[in-house]
């Protein structure tokens, strides 16, 4: 069912799971940099939709991450609606915050040295990867951005950037059509959200 075929793009074709996953994500996304809670229900049929995405397309580092995006699904969608009182704005939400220098600089170098680490491994293990470093450095990254996200750091949009861009490159070195165009989406809801996050700092800080 989710290999059927139901248009093609620039001779490439399109199947059911990417426009269902597609849909999903960037309807997650754009809930997500409005500050809507409603984005973590979509994500869990998000996640699961990415599973079998990543699966058609042998992508098993992304594949793999799926169930500790679920598990990051849950506790973002738990502290968003659950803040600490001196976490709360005055509507009982949690506030978008931002990290420290110190913990950018850690955040920065720890997905450097991890995206190598696993990157080697998935190399030794699975050869059918076509790409398997930048396939772990978007892995990383996302993982990355949906923790920050799920605390509610402005810094979330720029690691969300950061994937859209690294994205659109391993999309497109693969062969696919479809997917770059919606990855170019991701990088517009991006900025705006960079943007709508700085903005409800400043209200709420």
């Amino acid at each position: 069912m989710f290999d059927t075929i139901i248009f093609e793009l620039a001779g490439r074709p399109v199947l059911l799971i990417d426009l269902v996953s597609s849909i999903l994500g960037l309807t997650c996304v754009v809930l997500a940099g409005r500050n809507s809670k409603y984005n973590f229900w979509v994500g869990y049929l998000y996640t699961a939709a990415l599973f079998f995405l990543f699966w058609n397309r042998n992508l098993y580092a992304s594949l793999l991450l799926q169930p500790i995006s679920l598990a990051i699904n849950i506790l973002g969608h738990w502290r968003w609606t659950h803040p600490k009182k001196e976490e709360a704005t005055a509507k009982g939400e949690l506030k978008v915050s931002m990290l420290s220098w110190p913990w950018r600089i850690m955040s920065v170098s720890a997905v450097l040295l991890v995206a190598g680490l696993w990157g080697w491994i998935l190399d030794s293990l699975f050869p059918a990867d076509p790409h398997p470093y930048l396939d772990c450095t978007v892995t990383v990254l996302i993982l990355t951005a949906q923790l920050l996200s799920a605390l509610k750091k402005w810094d979330c949009w720029i690691a969300w950037l950061l994937v859209n861009i690294s994205q659109l490159i391993l999309h497109i070195s693969v062969g696919n059509v479809f997917m770059p165009i919606v990855s170019g989406l991701y990088l517009v809801n991006g900025i705006w959200s960079l943007v709508t996050w700085i903005k409800l700092y400043r209200k709420n800080g």
